[in-house]
């Protein structure tokens, strides 16, 4: 029978949209079970082949459980918010709704072909107003919180308002930016605009200076992951780092807390380590130093406090406040031009950065407080503003970075740890080893000496013992249009949030998406955009008046922000009153099964930790961590095609002869080869771009060979295959088993059409047992025993193999078994109806329409998994290969269940070994049961 894939898979596609065969209901006595996958962002490209691929993993594995009874609640959305609907916007004209809008349709399009069993009726966009009230409402419940030490979560801030008022600051344990000490009469006694300053040193969305990484080509803050090599990810434009006012997340106060809840997930290592590297806990101490000839105190953060006697200089973070109040007269030109230089780089490139050494002497002196030395204080790029205190005590013997430093400056270097190094040369480092000229940590080991100094550092009021975090607050601003509006108005230059009535806080229609010409964001070009406080509405900012019409905040808010909190809206989707109902968070609880890329490990990921701990905290929510299990899905990468164009020309040369050639390589759009070989069709080349219709080539046999390189599947790299393209030719089911076989879901793997041919003849294989000729032919017998041997065989290995992630080999499996069911001529229905569901969540069209054909009417969807019995693959029998002196000479057929003295009674007796012993006793029978038997004569 023909095997209409496009027919067939257009129907099933149509009932399930038609039935909402997909959606999930919320009151059911199933166990529920939530699968997702990360948001995603549309594009204007669309999708291609490499994108699917953990989509049909989290689908496979939601059919499944949906088989297995549980309610399933696998939703889909779009984090709509975006830079690149921006830049068009910018470019174009067109506004970002309009290009968003048509890049979902475009999206949910291709989705929609390929099979996946969303529920399509809990879709959310982040850009909707729906949808980001809840967002602004959050950033509101922040805005309200602060977090007390002593009960270790985010309480109200009328809660700290009633301490204030009661104790001043005295016994308060909480989280701010400074340390703040005042009475309750001196609260009380402060004016409204001074209250809501203090206030901001402790709420958890607080606006503060910050050093950033601005852009200017692009008009905004952008995140570390989003600069790569001192210029922006997207457009290449120079990134700077600059002070200024930014709303930011207290998400360090969360560090601990982020820190040990990694050990109740069920993540990928790497990933885990990545988030404890980032979140960077270290025990050690503060320190402070006098500086001579300055009322200025130099405090560090120091891991190796039994070190001091070794810093012989001070390094400070070109960005510390101290270096402009430490800097003399005569120093002031070569630390500002050091500022500037080191302005052009982003704190990741300043980390990673470890050979190159440069610096600045401010021409002060700090002195060592256990040996009175002076200590030279210098600035350099190696040091960060955002770890401890952005100055470092410099040991040049024990550390690698300070001792380059030492040696390129000429600065003083003394061994304090015993080591038999010429620490002149080389740094040395070790814990092992004990303290010498140190005074009275001579002889101590790491352990005691650190225990000893912090003793007496706290002992001369001079610092402390202290834990510190690398992780620094979250930067919440952005200076850009396309994003959730911040819901704050300001009175006297203070941030006050918006009353919870006014949400959403809407995006206003602008003129035109840049900064302004006085350098505001692109929210100051909107005309209505002001608050009136007495009326409570939004209205023209021609009225602003400071006294009951304010203005509202110009940033928006990061890309970050909605995609923090979005898989808790997808069990609540279309609540107008709470950004979920409690009950149903109960239930849904924690996503159970989570994939997506591991490039978000320290972003998104800790985020939505960050959020979930904090609505946790409020009471919103009752689970501690949002997914429980993670998996990171690999790519499947390209194969690039390249031509070679002889430089200082238009000519290009196979590649067979560019050797002879000095030549530049370039993309090449993959679809302009001819067929699956790696011919280029010069007549498409030249009609692809204008600067190739005059091109010339110098061929190898009359053809243009290109080069081929596997990298990573993008549209900049012309190396992408549209999924649109698979499915027309050989469909979808076809597509995902494909992607699936591959090989493991966690690895990268190349792409390669050819390959497809393969799994679609084994869908016709499939697709062919149930018809005899033309005609659906299903017998109702009972099966033989070797048909319930292979389909038991299957149960068993596909029911293990999606339990455990190992999609590629189930579809190998599945061709094993029907190439052996094909042979046993199978059309029996107790075979081919459980086997049209154990291909069901890999190929659900199909499956779909055999289930059908086999005459049910309900999808195959709900229909029970099939349960693995081994009484199927028991042996009755086994084939014995005898052999006499190690050479087989006959086969033998026994019962597996007999023993290995009933084996050697028959074995001895039987004819053809009586012919092979010729009357003498064997010396030895070995018996491996259900393997061989050896006789030794």
């Amino acid at each position: 029978m023909f095997y209409d894939h496009q027919s067939i898979e257009k129907k099933w596609q149509n009932f399930w949209k038609e039935n909402q065969t997909y959606k999930t209901e919320n009151t059911t006595d199933k166990p529920k079970f939530y699968v997702l996958d990360m948001f995603p962002y549309p594009s204007g490209a669309g999708l291609h082949v490499g994108h699917p691929l953990g989509y049909i993993a989290s689908d496979i594995y939601a059919r499944y459980k949906r088989h297995q009874g549980f309610n399933v609640l696998h939703p889909v959305g779009y984090d709509s918010f975006g830079l690149p609907a921006e830049q068009y916007a910018i470019q174009t004209g067109t506004h970002p709704a309009i290009t968003t809008e048509q890049n979902i349709n475009r999206y949910e399009e291709q989705l929609r072909k390929i099979g996946f069993s969303f529920d399509w009726s809990r879709e959310v966009r982040t850009s909707d107003a729906s949808y980001y009230q809840w967002t602004q409402w959050i950033f509101i419940q922040l805005f309200d919180s602060w977090y007390n030490k002593t009960t270790d979560k985010a309480e109200d801030i009328k809660e700290l308002i009633r301490h204030f008022e009661s104790h001043g600051t005295q016994n308060l344990a909480a989280v701010q930016n400074d340390q703040l000490d005042f009475t309750a009469e001196e609260w009380k006694s402060a004016s409204e605009l001074d209250q809501q300053d203090i206030l901001l040193n402790y709420r958890l969305a607080y606006r503060a200076e910050t050093t950033v990484n601005w852009c200017p080509g692009l008009g905004t803050v952008l995140a570390n992951d989003e600069v790569k090599d001192g210029k922006s990810e997207r457009g290449g434009f120079p990134v700077f780092q600059k002070k200024m006012m930014q709303w930011s997340m207290r998400i360090t106060a969360y560090s601990e807390r982020l820190l040990q809840g990694l050990n109740s997930l069920d993540w990928p290592q790497p990933l885990k380590d990545a988030q404890e590297y980032w979140i960077g806990k270290s025990q050690g101490a503060q320190v402070a130093f006098d500086v001579e000839d300055s009322v200025e105190k130099i405090s560090v953060f120091t891991t190796r406090p039994d070190t001091i006697f070794g810093a012989t200089f001070m390094v400070l973070a070109p960005e510390n406040p101290l270096v402009k109040s430490l800097t003399i007269e005569g120093q002031k030109e070569e630390v500002e031009n050091y500022i500037e230089q080191t302005s052009k780089k982003t704190e990741r490139d300043r980390m990673s950065d470890v050979k190159n050494v440069s610096g600045a002497f401010t021409g002060s002196y700090a002195l060592n407080p256990f040996t009175n030395q002076e200590m030279p204080v210098y600035i350099s790029d190696y040091v960060l503003m955002g770890y401890g205190t952005g100055a470092v005590m410099a040991v040049p013997a024990h550390d690698e970075r300070d001792h380059r430093f030492a040696r390129k400056f000429g600065l003083t270097i003394i061994n304090v740890i015993e080591n038999d190094n010429d620490i002149q040369e080389e740094s040395f480092d070790s814990k092992d080893s004990v303290c010498v000229n140190s005074e009275f940590l001579n002889g101590l080991k790491y352990d005691d000496a650190k225990s000893l100094i912090i003793a007496e550092i706290e002992k001369r009021n001079i610092g402390h013992g202290t834990t510190n975090y690398r992780q620094r607050d979250a930067i919440f601003s952005r200076q850009r249009y396309w994003g959730e509006p911040v819901p704050v108005y300001y009175k006297e230059g203070m941030p006050y949030s918006l009353p919870i009535s006014a949400l959403p806080l809407e995006l206003p229609e602008v003129e035109k998406y840049l900064p302004t010409e006085d350098g505001d964001p692109p929210l100051g070009n909107a005309k209505n955009f002001a608050w009136d406080e007495a009326n409570q509405k939004i209205v023209s900012t021609d009225l602003i008046n400071d006294e009951t019409i304010f203005p509202l905040e110009l940033s928006t808010m990061p890309g970050w922000a909605g995609s923090s909190w979005y898989f808790l809206r997808y069990m609540d989707p279309h609540n107008d009153e709470v950004f979920a109902n409690k009950e149903l968070t109960d239930y849904w609880g924690q996503v159970d099964l989570y994939i997506g890329g591991s490039e978000h490990a320290t972003g998104h990921l800790l985020y939505s930790r960050f959020w979930n701990m904090f609505l946790k905290d409020r009471g919103h929510i009752n689970q501690d961590e949002p997914f429980q299990k993670l998996i990171n899905q690999g790519m499947i990468l390209g194969m690039s095609a390249f031509v070679f164009r002889i430089d200082g020309t238009n000519q290009y040369v196979s590649k067979g002869l560019e050797k002879n050639y000095q030549t530049q390589k370039i993309h090449v759009d993959v679809s302009l080869l001819k067929g699956s070989s790696d011919e280029l069709d010069i007549e498409a080349f030249k009609k692809w771009r204008y600067e190739f219709a005059d091109a010339e080539f110098v061929l190898e046999d009359g053809k243009y060979i290109t080069e081929r390189e596997v990298e990573k599947m993008s549209k900049s790299k012309y190396n992408v295959v549209n999924p649109d393209d698979i499915c027309e030719e050989y469909g979808a089911d076809c597509l995902r088993l494909y992607e699936m076989f591959l090989g493991p879901l966690e690895q990268s793997k190349p792409w390669n059409t050819q390959g497809l041919s393969g799994v679609y003849g084994f869908l016709k294989k499939f697709y062919n047992l149930y018809y005899n000729g033309d005609d659906f032919e299903v017998a109702e017998e009972e099966p033989t025993k070797e048909e319930y041997k292979v389909l038991h065989t299957l149960i068993k290995k596909v029911s293990s193999d999606i339990e455990n992630f190992s999609f590629n080999t189930s579809v190998s499996q599945f061709m094993i078994a029907v190439n052996e069911l094909q042979k046993l001529k199978t059309n029996k229905r107790k075979i081919l109806e459980p086997l049209a569901v154990l291909v069901s969540p890999y190929a659900p069209h199909i499956a779909e329409e055999l289930w059908n054909k086999l005459g049910d009417a309900d999808s195959i969807e709900f229909a029970p998994f099939p349960k693995f019995e081994e009484k199927y693959l028991v042996e009755d029998e086994f084939e014995y290969p005898v052999s006499f002196n190690g050479k087989m000479r006959f086969k033998l057929s026994l019962s597996a269940q007999l023993s290995i003295p009933e084996i050697q009674e028959i074995v001895l007796a039987d004819n053809r070994t009586m012919e092979q012993v010729q009357g003498n006793n064997p010396k030895k029978v070995i018996i491996v049961p259900k393997k061989i038997i050896n006789i030794v004569l």
